[in-house]
């Protein structure tokens, strides 16, 4: 679509819009007091935070180091993409896994204020480039992204408090549309790169092993630091979850500002979530079964 036909040039302008619409679904169905009771879980916070932030850039830089050899932009796009935790779509498959999702949200401006500040670290001492950041535009962004669709979800929670008929509504479509809403951003997502992806497939090819092995490891080590630390299902489907889903806009846009005459760093930015995503749905998929199989109340 985005490479033979008009849609490819509107593309980029629905997914964030889609993910506004998607995210308004999950916050409708948080309460904001247990937001609070998130902030207070040293166990959580401390182990994401270690796992985002120390464990996953040195993993990055070994598979980087191993996997792709000679090949100095797709390095530092593919570091760039695993510094930089999700800071919006981890959500919906959190929601999807059953985790918990006001404690994966009270994590989230952690998440983004830390990688903010590390990530010029990170180009200097893991790709070997220090470049410019301009905070401003990702805090904006962030903002926008997030700010919006939280606050439209309280007031549509305001409403319904005393309408029974549009609370019974939103409850049974906000899980229903939040899944099509992603579905949507995905697919404006490729379509928006159609042409830079079909122009270069050999990255998609080079980054699908360093891509896929991150994955695997880190969801088998969480699942074991989830145990080791007696996680319950759901917060250990959150903590999975935090330090699986990485946010390429936030690094996309650094990529942009910091190697302007480096069009592979940004390329590689864009493929990461096309494995990304997909693979995400597939271990949402993977954790519910494992739910199941454990009996968890709520099954």
């Amino acid at each position: 679509m985005g490479r033979y036909t008009p849609v490819g040039e509107v593309a980029a302008k629905m997914v964030q819009p889609c993910l506004m619409l998607m995210l308004l679904g999950v916050f409708w169905e948080i309460e904001l007091k247990d937001l609070k009771k998130g902030f207070r879980d040293i166990k959580f916070a401390g182990t994401s935070l270690f796992l985002n932030f120390v464990w996953i850039p040195f993993l990055g830089y070994i598979l980087a180091k191993l996997l792709l050899p000679g090949q100095l932009d797709l390095r530092i796009g593919f570091i760039m993409l695993l510094v930089t935790p999700c800071t919006d779509w981890y959500l919906i498959f959190t929601a999807m896994a059953k985790g918990n999702v006001p404690l994966s949200a009270s994590i989230l401006p952690l998440n983004l204020i830390i990688q903010l500040v590390l990530l010029p670290v990170y180009l200097w001492l893991l790709g070997g480039l220090f470049g410019g950041v301009e905070p401003i535009k990702i805090i904006t962004a962030a903002i926008t992204v997030l700010i919006i669709p939280l606050a439209g979800a309280r007031i549509l929670v305001y409403l319904s408090r005393s309408q029974p008929k549009l609370k019974s509504v939103l409850k049974w479509s906000t899980a229903r549309l939040r899944f099509w809403y992603l579905c949507l951003a995905v697919t404006f997502m490729f379509a928006s790169e159609g042409r830079h992806i079909t122009e270069r497939p050999d990255v998609l090819i080079r980054l699908l092993a360093p891509v896929l092995l991150f994955f695997c490891l880190n969801f088998i080590l969480v699942r074991i630091v989830g145990d080791l630390l007696k996680f319950s299902y759901q917060d250990s489907v959150s903590l999975s979850l935090t330090t699986l889903a990485r946010n390429s806009p936030v690094a996309l846009t650094v990529a942009a500002s910091a190697f302007p005459d480096r069009p592979l760093v940004a390329l590689a930015l864009i493929i990461g979530p096309l494995i990304e995503l997909p693979v995400l749905g597939c271990l949402a998929k993977i954790l519910l079964w494992l739910g199941k199989k454990r009996k968890i109340e709520g099954f």
